[in-house]
């Protein structure tokens, strides 16, 4: 009877080993917190950035652009060079020097393409220009598309050129949730142009720039090798998406968000759901997955397309505004100056990691 008894006792004790054992794995999972071989391969480019917004290359040259109006050239050092706007720079919150992307022969023509938050007599609005390079300094030149709604929050700002070579802008509600279903304006939709500032004659509504409407503050975009666009967006408190971008489509804002689903609505393909947020930014794709720089996850979070799991690559950094894919390394930048982070010795960073094929 005793050794009966302490077989029992010893199978009770062996089952709790196993039991917590289980427990830990799908925590560890859950959490997804990256191990110190990931942060030990980390190699710092550049530091002492100052609220770095854009990551835009060319050539093996860097180019990262600044909230507060500068530009930082890295090749073979770090130049931060000046940019002349034709307006007065704002300096409410989130709002500044944004979206920028190099022109498709920006070798021969040295033209790229900015997004920027002004102020002036009449109020205080969202643009899209061209900036050219001129000894050392940027100029803006072209005047593409002005008075994009502006607010406290919520400027959205990404420039991205796309493989049909037209121009998308990602452009936020201006604080005004009610704008993102109103197509009049071209506030809380994604937009697209020609090169020019012209209405692309295909656009899904006649004489506008709206390509997409019912966004809340969209930040990042990324094509696939097939086409297909994907957006990160901002959602209200928590419910942050990554949505498949198709033309005339309704992403809902402020109707539905998150899970929620309702009929003529496209719900999202991956959100943060009711309890958590990424406060997702500029994204990047390589290999069938999604990277995508979250601001209050303070990570880089990867989204596997065929299996539909998503974890954190990167985290402990602090911020993070922008990433970019550059062959099978993933470059990515800090943002712990911009007011809402805790800055460590000599942030802003711009860094680099190899991903596993």
């Amino acid at each position: 009877m005793k050794n009966i008894t302490l077989l029992m006792v010893l199978m009770t004790l062996l089952a709790g080993c196993f039991s917590k054992t289980q427990q830990t794995t799908v925590l560890k999972e859950q959490n997804n917190t990256p191990n110190q071989q990931q942060h030990n391969e980390l190699e710092v480019i550049a530091e002492n950035l100052n609220i770095p917004w854009s990551i835009e290359a060319a050539n093996g040259t860097f180019y990262l652009i600044e909230r507060t109006g500068s530009i930082v050239k890295i090749e073979n050092g770090i130049e931060r060079q000046r940019v002349e706007l034709k307006k007065e720079l704002a300096t409410a919150s989130e709002a500044g020097l944004l979206g920028f992307v190099l022109g498709p022969d920006f070798q021969e023509s040295h033209l790229a393409y900015a997004y920027y938050t002004y102020v002036d007599s009449s109020g205080q609005f969202n643009r899209i220009v061209t900036l050219r390079l001129q000894d050392g300094a940027w100029k803006e030149e072209s005047l593409l598309l002005d008075r994009i709604p502006s607010g406290a929050y919520h400027h959205g700002g990404r420039l991205k050129i796309g493989p049909d070579n037209k121009l998308y802008a990602t452009a936020g509600d201006a604080s005004q949730a009610n704008i993102a279903q109103d197509r009049g304006s071209l506030g809380g939709k994604i937009l697209r142009m020609n090169l020019d500032g012209s209405v692309p004659s295909d656009n899904p509504f006649s004489d506008s720039y709206v390509y997409s409407v019912g966004h809340r503050n969209p930040q990042g975009m990324t094509w696939l090798p097939d086409g297909t666009l994907y957006a990160s967006e901002h959602g209200n408190r928590a419910n942050d998406e990554i949505n498949v971008i198709e033309a005339g489509q309704n992403y809902g804002w402020p109707i539905i968000e998150g899970h929620e689903e309702q009929e003529g609505m496209v719900a999202p393909l991956f959100t943060s759901g009711n309890e958590s947020t990424w406060a997702p930014s500029g994204m990047d794709n390589y290999n069938g997955k999604l990277y995508v720089a979250a601001l209050r996850g303070t990570a880089v979070l990867e989204f596997d397309l065929e299996t539909g799991e998503s974890r954190e690559v990167i985290s402990g950094l602090g911020r993070i505004r922008d990433v970019r894919v550059e062959g099978n390394d993933l470059y990515f930048i800090t943002n712990n100056t911009d007011g809402r982070g805790n800055p460590q010795g000599n942030d802003d960073k711009l860094y680099r990691i190899t991903l596993s094929e």
